[in-house]
């Protein structure tokens, strides 16, 4: 068993050389999942190798950037990858990075350049970035009709500007790696999510005066890298003004 898990180890090595180039250094993380044994076999997952899915080569093309590859200080969750969301089910099974336009990019990095100025190993974590409009779809059918619409951008009103590639989801994790109280969790459905009545919400005792100070915290770093907040969702954070997109940037359908 030790001799085939080093020949694949010792394969896949020059595969990846052969990916990046001879003369580049090659560095190998190896992600919970990626290998996995069976009986007297070792699979590696597909996520091990250097293409992207037919999506992923889409935004490329689009020149959506990877923000995982521009700057590994920020850290990415991608929500909508897992079944772990509102849904209940994968919404992205193609989409395994989180894209952006590149001015998205530029902003983020200036955000986390200003939160380790704050509070020192302390980083963004990105929830969401760019969706696809399939999606979107997906995610008004489940919502449509129901008080939960109001939190799902209409497809037939040009989406939301997820769908361009110019707004990102974001929350905050500390320098242990632990994720600060925000009062609610992503996605939740209710007023404690609002980023609106913060201080109404702390009186009323339903955000803590800690989650309070973690949001302006959050707040503070992305306007001021260049971001418009959402009022409804502390975690939405917008590029550009939706006057500025809707019409005016193609769509990742």
């Amino acid at each position: 068993m030790t001799n085939k898990r080093s020949i694949l180890i010792f394969v896949f090595v020059l595969f990846l050389l052969a990916c990046t180039g001879r003369n580049k250094t090659v560095e190998i993380a190896v992600e919970p999942g990626w290998m996995v044994e069976v009986d007297d076999s070792l699979i590696l997952d597909e996520r091990m190798f250097c293409s992207e899915t037919e999506t992923e080569k889409r935004m490329l093309s689009m020149g959506l950037v990877d923000i995982g590859k521009l700057d590994r200080r920020i850290k990415v969750k991608l929500v909508y990858a897992t079944p772990d969301n509102f849904t209940g089910k994968v919404l992205y099974r193609e989409l395994r990075k989180a894209y952006m336009r590149p001015l998205v990019a530029e902003k983020l990095i200036r955000a986390q350049d200003l939160l380790e100025n704050i509070r020192t190993g302390w980083q963004i974590v990105v929830y969401d970035a760019a969706r696809p409009m399939s999606v979107q779809r997906e995610m008004w059918e489940l919502v449509k009709g129901t008080p939960r619409h109001i939190f799902v951008s209409n497809p037939g009103r040009g989406g939301g500007l997820h769908n361009y590639g110019l707004a990102v989801d974001v929350t905050l994790c500390d320098s242990s790696g632990g994720f600060p109280d925000m009062g609610s969790a992503f996605d939740y459905f209710g007023e404690e999510a609002r980023g609106d009545k913060e201080e109404e919400l702390v009186i009323r005792g339903k955000i803590t005066p800690e989650a309070f100070e973690n949001r302006q915290l959050l707040r503070k770093v992305m306007t001021e890298a260049g971001f418009i907040a959402l009022g409804s969702e502390w975690w939405h954070f917008n590029a550009l003004p939706r006057r500025e997109v809707i019409g005016k940037w193609e769509r990742i359908e």
